[in-house]
């Protein structure tokens, strides 16, 4: 039987490719979950109360490594560490945000992993502008006690334009 592998070859490739397709699942809950949360932070009406959001904001930071990077670019800062990146997120910057993270692409190696997801974001400002946010979010996450986790966080915002002028050139 040369060529052939043996049953042990094929349930250890078999386990192989399942921790793989777990780990991407996991990623993808973890994902949802960092949106779900960021987002709940606000309403229509504006943020929510200072209390309701710490409790947000420690679950948020509950989905990062201890040493994790959060990195919104330009105004929205950067942040090193878990309580950094909690402490970042206890401060709402806007009136109102829902972002959809769409085309993830996720590589898995091991108890690593890296990811790229298209973000569109619809917010309103704190002076009350209704605009769109599109960009691209580097991700990097790691398996800590069999758990994925943020391990670093990049937006690299490509576009942040008035709802009511669309995202084409700008116009007087």
């Amino acid at each position: 039987m040369s060529g052939q592998a043996s049953q042990e070859e094929r349930i250890a490739a078999l386990e192989s490719r399942l921790a793989e397709v777990e780990a991407h699942q996991a990623i993808l809950d973890l994902k949802s979950l960092y949106g779900s949360l960021a987002d709940a932070r606000y309403t229509r009406k504006g943020p929510r109360s200072a209390a309701e959001i710490a409790e947000i904001a420690d679950r948020l930071a509950g989905l990062f490594t201890d040493d994790a990077v959060w990195e919104g670019g330009g105004p929205l800062g950067r942040c090193e560490g878990r309580e950094a990146i909690r402490q970042r997120f206890l401060e709402p910057t806007l009136h109102y945000a829902w972002h959809f993270f769409v085309k993830p692409e996720i590589r898995v190696s091991g108890d690593r992993a890296e990811g790229t997801w298209d973000v569109l974001a619809l917010i309103t400002t704190r002076e009350g502008r209704a605009m769109w946010m599109v960009g691209v979010e580097h991700d990097r996450y790691a398996r800590v006690d069999g758990r994925w986790l943020h391990a670093s966080m990049h937006l690299d915002s490509k576009l942040m334009a008035p709802h009511d002028r669309g995202w084409g050139p700008a116009r007087d």
